[in-house]
């Protein structure tokens, strides 16, 4: 039994049924995909369908709207899959199981995959109407977006030839996004030499910086919070200096780059309990000074790890490579590295180093690079190479994808405000954020296109309790084929 059949419009709820039934995360792509093709050959629509289960489907324009400048809608088709410990739901196998609270739709212990599955279903909608007034369409269902947007780097978009774009991934209503960072994943290699530890004096220690707050690096990196990996190295260079004899055996902290740690964990060795001890303890009062507005629960903790009263020699980085990893680990830049001029409050560049881990010889830092000048990103990626060459060390860049620059004069986005108004009597909020959406790499590839991007509301993606607002689902509805009649 279907559970939002109900809801209006229908035909937007019962290909969002549809879509959740199918398993589409990130990388198991392919059987939506198909679905997608299968409803644009049963409809006579031509579409394409590339190896990485990206899809176009091209509708021509409504009668009497040949002249109309082509439009591009674009979302993606995979989601975030995330459920609850006691949910026994196989996301390769099984499909969601929706439920219906008032106007609130959700999923039973699960994501919901409104992002961005509402973006699917609104596409699918359209291209399944005959009374819309729209110009000539191309819908874009790209993969593998929750993953560095990995189907839109891919996607040969010399088939596109619309001059407007409207993404379908904004989870605010009433927001117009104008433009977002660009941004990569740029991994320093510190290298390390060992060597036996034969001073039965010094003890094996676990410090933990633990208590933070974290959050996305895009979109709560001007909060203020501390990085569990950064306040580590701070730690480190402090009790290095009280106490030469330190040595290092590992560091680890931080799950994705693009997150800012809450926690962080060094091996040592270390001679002098007592003041390591009070070392800590002083540290300590000066970190809950500092943070006690963005992180009240900031803490550090050592223990001492028994060895059992053996006499086993252990391996630890030398003096050299202990001094160097953790002056690279103090020195590196993070956070807030410049704000807007054209844009009031907003991060045009920064980094967060989100993933710190010892690895084969190697101490690696992981950051995300943001930046919503493509020249500022480039400038601060170098930065970290011309550092880390200092220490000896290489830099990787992985998923590298452009900033889409914020454009002083838009067609589209002047046509968005103006449907806005006109239906809601009130101005919408035109933004942009600093964090990585696709419109960055449709417009780095399709000169000239003019894009924006909108959604209904949502909250809480990607964890279990994601939820979203039919009635805002329906008011989006609206606002869409409105700006489509009159472009």
């Amino acid at each position: 039994m279907s559970v939002l059949e109900g809801l209006e419009p229908k035909k937007v709820f019962y290909y969002f049924e549809q879509i959740a039934s199918i398993p589409h995360g990130s990388r198991d792509t392919k059987r939506i995909s198909d679905y997608i093709c299968l409803f644009a050959e049963r409809r006579g629509l031509r579409y394409y369908q590339d190896n990485k289960n990206n899809v176009i489907i091209w509708k021509s324009a409504s009668p009497g709207r040949e002249n109309s400048p082509g439009v591009i809608l674009q979302g993606h088709i995979d989601m975030v899959c995330e459920k609850e410990d006691w949910c026994d739901i196989n996301f390769e196998e099984d499909g969601l199981n929706l439920k219906l609270e008032g106007s609130i739709i959700s999923a039973e212990g699960t994501t919901l995959g409104g992002d961005d599955g509402i973006a699917v279903a609104y596409m699918m909608a359209i291209l399944d109407s005959e009374d819309i007034s729209h110009p000539a369409l191309e819908c874009v269902f790209t993969v593998d977006e929750e993953i560095g947007m990995l189907g839109a780097a891919a996607l040969d978009m010399s088939k596109l030839q619309g001059k407007y774009m409207i993404n379908l991934d904004s989870e605010d209503e009433g927001h117009i996004l104008a433009s977002c960072a660009g941004g990569a994943t740029v991994t320093a290699h510190i290298p390390f030499d060992t060597e036996i530890n034969e001073d039965m004096d010094k003890h094996l220690v676990r410090l933990t910086v633990s208590g933070l707050l974290g959050g996305h690096s895009g979109q709560e990196i001007d909060k203020g919070r501390a990085n569990a990996c950064v306040t580590l190295g701070r730690v480190l260079y402090s009790l290095k200096r009280a106490d030469n004899s330190l040595r290092l055996v590992s560091l680890k902290g931080g799950l994705k780059d693009n997150a800012i740690p809450r926690s962080a964990v060094a091996y040592m060795y270390i001679k002098d309990k007592t003041g390591l001890a009070f070392s800590v303890k002083e540290i300590q009062a000066k970190l809950s000074n500092e943070f006690r507005l963005t992180d009240p629960d900031i803490n550090l903790s050592i223990e001492y790890i028994d060895l059992g009263g053996s006499m086993v020699s252990s391996k630890v980085m030398n003096a050299d490579s202990t001094d160097r990893v953790i002056s690279a680990l103090y020195t590196f830049p993070n956070g807030i590295q410049s704000m807007s001029f054209e844009i009031p409050g907003l991060v045009e560049t920064s980094l967060n180093l989100g993933i710190l881990e010892t690895k084969d010889g190697d101490v690696c830092m992981s950051y995300s690079v943001r930046s919503s000048v493509n020249s500022r990103k480039t400038e601060l990626i170098d930065r970290i190479k011309a550092l880390t060459n200092v220490f000896d060390g290489i830099v990787t860049v992985n998923g590298e994808y452009p900033a889409w620059e914020y454009k002083p004069e838009s067609k589209l986005r002047d046509t968005m405000v103006e449907a806005y108004t006109e239906l809601y009597d009130q101005y919408p909020i035109v933004e942009s954020i600093h964090a990585g959406v696709e419109c960055g790499l449709f417009a780095s590839k399709i000169p000239g296109l003019d894009a924006v991007s909108i959604g209904p509301d949502m909250k809480d993606i990607h964890t279990p309790n994601e939820s979203m607002d039919a009635e805002s689902v329906k008011r989006t509805w609206e606002y869409v084929l409105r700006v489509l009649e009159i472009l």
